[in-house]
């Protein structure tokens, strides 16, 4: 036999299918003759309830989404489990979708979402957007959303972050304290709120220690590894070469040790080097790698606290929701002297 359903147990039994919902829930409507009966045969057929077919005459899902621009990044691994934590405990489903750093696939899997596939987003976006119809579009849906860590600040609701100026500007201070008056920022963005407060950060420590903030200071990387590591070998070769990286991003850490190998010089005699990274092999790295790194759990974990508010109690403000959690920079060997 197939799927046993309620229609079929209300056949066998000549009842109503809202009489079998209710005996199923132990309804005070239903005698207890009756509820008897129902469960003997439900036991008897296997029957199982269908979570999803009741969520859809409920008009809900149970199933939020995670929009991610990829999942390499140890930050994002460890801020999925964060909300998975909270999705678990409510009874909902999390679906990942990747937009692979595309503003294209953002733009299309969140028109996707305004057919009522989910009840809520949890959205990091991508470095390419800088244009936010889109998610204007799901928000003027009543479709909750709320942002972590890559954030849109022109959407009114909820966006949970780290202190990306204060932890950028706390790790260019270490570097010069480290004797580094040549320090360049490797950046993915210029419209990422994350990446343009990082870098505002960094050229704030520079001017407050009175080191010119020239060009050269900053790079824009991309999605692609190889063309990363092309650029910064080449900024590595220079006569005027910086003694001292800072990463804004995780994946830029390898590419900058790799272009150091190639050209044999050594971290962190010839250049010291600080990521924001939660990567858990950072210790086991030659030389280990000093990092800034982000609450990330726990990140994921505040960000679907704030979205399960928003599905379970009507009027609630989402903006009010929105929190900062400090980062920590953690010295190891990349920036010793």
């Amino acid at each position: 036999m197939g799927n046993v359903t309620i229609k079929m147990l209300a056949k066998q039994l000549n009842l109503s299918t809202a009489a079998i919902s209710k005996a199923l829930k132990d309804s005070h409507e239903i005698s207890a003759a009756t509820k008897q009966r129902v469960l003997n045969l439900a036991n008897e057929l296997n029957y199982t309830p269908n979570p999803y077919a009741s969520s859809l005459r409920h008009r809900k899902s149970k199933t939020i989404a995670v929009v991610l621009p990829e999942v390499a990044d140890s930050f994002f691994s460890l801020a999925i489990n964060g909300i998975e934590a909270i999705a678990e405990e409510k009874g909902y489903h999390v679906l990942i979708y990747l937009t692979h750093e595309s503003f294209l696939r953002e733009q299309a899997i969140l028109k996707d979402f305004q057919s009522g596939r989910v009840d809520g987003v949890l959205m990091s976006i991508t470095a390419e957007t800088a244009t936010y119809q889109h998610i204007h579009a799901l928000h003027s849906k009543n479709v909750p959303i709320v942002f972590f860590d890559r954030v849109c600040d022109e959407i009114n609701t909820a966006v949970i972050t780290t202190n990306d100026y204060e932890s950028s500007y706390k790790a260019t201070q270490h570097l010069i304290d480290a004797g580094c008056k040549k320090l360049c920022f490797l950046s993915i963005s210029n419209s990422l709120s994350i990446s343009n407060k990082r870098k505002q950060g960094f050229l704030k420590a520079l001017a407050d220690n009175q080191l010119v903030a020239q060009f050269s200071n900053e790079i824009i990387c991309g999605n692609d590894s190889d063309s990363n590591y092309k650029l910064i070998k080449q900024m590595m070769q220079q006569k005027n070469r910086p003694n001292g990286i800072i990463a804004s991003v995780e994946k830029l850490t390898t590419d900058v040790y790799l272009a150091c190998k190639a050209l044999k010089l050594k971290i962190p005699k010839d250049v010291k080097v600080v990521s924001f990274s939660n990567l858990s092999a950072a210790t086991i790295l030659n030389p280990s790698l000093t990092t800034i790194t982000q609450p990330a759990f726990k990140m994921g974990k505040t960000a679907a606290t704030a979205l399960f508010k928003a599905l379970e109690k009507k009027n609630v403000v989402l903006k009010n929701e929105s929190q900062v959690i400090a980062s920590e920079l953690v010295v190891r060997e990349s920036t010793k002297n």
